[in-house]
């Protein structure tokens, strides 16, 4: 089993970010993601800077994917897209099928992020075709939905890897409203990058004062962070890859963590109204099981 860090889906100052990938880069990360996922106005790094950081973490011996936008909606963005496809020497991580048929045409290998709506086989085999090589399970999923695809794969299961997210504020919906924006009664194409100043996001709360949403931008976030380390020896050759999203600092002491208990001889205390494993149990994704 590999451990993968994704896409940072904040916006941090480029100071910030640098710094945090030049820890990432000593750390027992497999896989690395580098690039903007969510909003193309986050331009601390550029698409040099991305490819910069991808030296450097190649160097370093990760495995790195260069991730692309999860909503693709103007011409300069499909431009900046097709920059990260071209790069001429790292797999994609497409979030869009935009970026599919980019790479495609490419002949570029790539990972289908999770923003991609695959649910099943006649899907997964499309992409196949399209040159896949990892499939992101869509966060919403369950174990025993995964069993059930895996089964009905049969010998096609060979043919790609298979990653689970496991750790963060879930990825749950994408907007062409900006919510931080509108949290702050700004128009989105006056926004001032309000984003940066949030660099985890803003909780909205319940009445009830449950954190139901975590508003990052132009995604919405799950309230409580999922946490799957606990459910790691349910994974056991079911998954290939498992991801952690970027939280700060704290989530490389994570990737310890789950290695750890990777056979559950380290189990980790969670805690309700801050945690959450609830989609992969196939309950409601709120709730924690310990």
């Amino acid at each position: 089993m590999k451990y993968s860090l994704g896409p940072l889906l904040f916006y941090w100052p480029a100071a910030t970010t640098r710094a945090f990938y030049q820890r990432a880069a000593h750390s027992s990360a497999d896989v690395i993601y580098l690039g903007e996922t969510v909003c193309s106005k986050r331009r601390e790094l550029k698409a040099d800077d991305w490819l910069t950081l991808a030296r450097d973490m190649s160097d370093a011996g990760k495995q790195v994917v260069l991730s692309t936008l999860a909503l693709i909606s103007a011409p300069s963005e499909l431009k900046e897209v097709k920059r990260m496809v071209d790069n001429g020497e790292w797999m994609i991580e497409a979030n869009d099928l935009g970026a599919v048929q980019l790479a495609a045409e490419a002949s570029v290998p790539f990972v289908c992020g999770p923003a991609i709506n695959a649910y099943n086989t006649e899907v997964l085999r499309m992409l196949l075709r399209q040159g896949m090589k990892r499939w992101v399970m869509p966060v919403e999923l369950s174990r025993d939905w995964l069993v059930a695809l895996v089964e009905e794969c049969g010998p096609l299961r060979r043919e790609f890897e298979v990653e689970v997210f496991a750790y963060g504020h879930l990825p749950l919906a994408y907007s062409a409203r900006c919510f931080t924006a509108r949290s702050l009664d700004r128009p989105k194409d006056q926004c001032e990058l309000a984003c940066i100043d949030y660099p985890t996001g803003r909780i909205a709360s319940s009445r009830e004062g449950e954190s139901v949403f975590n508003l990052n931008g132009i995604q919405t976030q799950s309230g409580y962070c999922y946490n799957l380390i606990n459910d790691l020896p349910s994974m056991a050759d079911l998954v290939d890859v498992v991801r952690l999203s970027p939280q700060g600092d704290d989530t490389l002491t994570w990737i310890e963590r789950f290695r750890a208990n990777q056979q559950g001889h380290a189990p980790q205390p969670l805690a309700t109204q801050q945690d959450c494993n609830g989609y992969w149990r196939q309950i409601p994704g709120m709730q924690l099981v310990s």
